[in-house]
């Protein structure tokens, strides 16, 4: 079996039931594994527990059962070694845009000098686009800044792995475009391992390696493991011309809009099993472009099928 860099194997989270109900298990028995230098995303509807399983990999929640291996060792609690973007910035609102940044840095290097500091911490600001603004304060930025410094802070600390919990879902779509520039600029130049959340089909295929496809919940599973099947670099205004972006586009839009609800059946929930002697079990690759025709390159709208 091929060993992964991250190695999440047979997580299962139930919350206790309020009061005497049922139990909620919101996943069971999941397993997946990610490459070094990947940028993986994962996509499912809200409840299906994308967050929760985000929150297990960054050591701030404990799944019921399975364990998370991330270079050999196993995943017990926060650490420097995982860095978390969430959606609300969590930038300290009482020092400047660069000093989010140090704090962060001296943390995880505390013997560095400070002019170290300063300038590692303003390598990342520049990065960014932000050079020029590393005195001003969270409240003095637009939204989108303060997602950038918070992203800057972020890979400054050069964790073994970035965690993203929709960081761009609060932006606008101009804001939102600009954002995911840098991201993939800066992504190309450290070559940073990534799991991010998102609800945006057409930023999973710019960003991702591979994307994940979540049922919805209770017992959700991951279905498959989408192949992005698009060279890098990509560019957002040239990537919709590319012959592979619709036969994956129209892939995910099925999945959410048909296949994540019938494939949800709780009663399909995995056999219980000890786990000495349960098959660990990953989500198959799927490559929609590998087998690319006329009719795959049909447009499907997303938003003319939501619920």
């Amino acid at each position: 079996m091929e060993k992964y860099f991250l190695d999440a194997q047979d997580l299962t989270k139930t919350f206790p039931a309020p009061k005497g109900g049922d139990p909620l298990t919101v996943f069971e028995n999941q397993s997946f594994g990610i490459n070094k230098g990947e940028f993986i995303c994962i996509i499912g509807h809200s409840g299906c527990g994308k967050s929760t399983i985000l929150n297990v990999l960054a050591g701030l929640d404990e799944a019921t059962s399975g364990v998370v291996l991330m270079d050999g060792r196993e995943v017990a609690g926060p650490s420097l070694d995982r860095g978390v973007v969430f959606q609300h910035y969590s930038l300290l609102p009482w020092i400047s845009s660069l000093r989010n940044i140090t704090f962060a840095v001296r943390a995880r290097w505390p013997s560095w000098r400070k002019e170290q500091v300063l300038h590692h911490s303003m390598k990342y600001l520049d990065m960014v686009g932000l050079a020029g603004a590393e005195s001003r304060k969270p409240s003095q930025l637009s939204g989108g800044m303060r997602q950038r410094v918070s992203i800057a802070r972020a890979f400054a600390i050069e964790p073994k792995l970035l965690l993203m919990d929709e960081p761009f879902g609060a932006l606008d779509a101009l804001t939102r475009g600009i954002i995911q520039e840098e991201l993939m600029k800066i992504w190309e130049q450290t070559n940073q391992t990534v799991f991010m959340i998102t609800h945006d089909v057409d930023e999973a295929i710019l960003l991702a390696d591979r994307i994940l496809l979540m049922t919805n919940g209770p017992y959700a599973h991951i279905a498959e493991s989408v192949i992005i099947d698009i060279p890098r670099h990509r560019e957002r205004t040239e990537i919709i011309h590319h012959p592979n972006y619709y036969p994956i586009r129209n892939h995910l839009v099925e999945f959410l809009v048909k296949r994540s609800k019938e494939l949800a059946n709780p009663e399909m929930r995995t056999q219980v099993e000890p786990r000495e002697t349960r098959k660990r079990v990953y989500p198959p690759n799927v490559n929609p472009a590998a087998d690319v025709n006329s009719s795959s390159n049909k447009i499907i709208d997303l938003e003319k099928h939501k619920a």
